[in-house]
């Protein structure tokens, strides 16, 4: 049984790539399992909303585009992609693999695709760290004795 946080983490994985990075991943990995499409890739927008610090009110920052697609494998696994901008294919695939996550060939896909997402993306949190550690200035304060 996949767990809920788990699902929600590879799914946020794939949506924050480029669909080209993806495609290629799942073409990478060789599988091509028959599917229905439950709800065929549809674009739409979502309000995104923000905090104000990150803990103040919440307020309407703006809408972003989406695309989102739903299918059915043939022993019934049903997969949902959602991903930012018009990418259909994205979308798709996204749905793809989240279906076969939920399946036998979980572990084949977590490391075709998934690892090689979770490196890219640890690599560019650690680019942004080492950029921002650059500029970091250390402020210290001599103590006085008083006079």
């Amino acid at each position: 049984m996949v767990m809920k946080e788990e699902r929600s983490a590879w799914l946020g994985l794939m949506a924050t790539t480029t669909a080209d990075t993806l495609q290629a991943l799942w073409e990478g990995a060789g599988i091509s399992p028959d599917y229905t499409m439950l709800r065929q890739p549809e674009t739409g927008a979502v309000m995104v909303r923000g905090r104000a610090g990150g803990t103040g009110d919440a307020f309407n920052m703006g809408e972003m585009t989406v695309t989102r697609a739903s299918l059915k494998l043939v022993d019934g696994t049903v997969g949902h992609g959602w991903c930012q901008g018009r990418s259909r294919r994205q979308a798709t695939t996204i749905a793809l693999v989240d279906a076969m996550m939920q399946t036998d060939s979980a572990s084949q896909l977590d490391a075709a695709i998934l690892a090689p997402l979770r490196e890219a993306r640890a690599a560019r949190h650690a680019a942004t760290a080492e950029r921002a550690a650059a500029t970091k200035v250390d402020f210290f304060t001599m103590a006085r004795g008083d006079d």
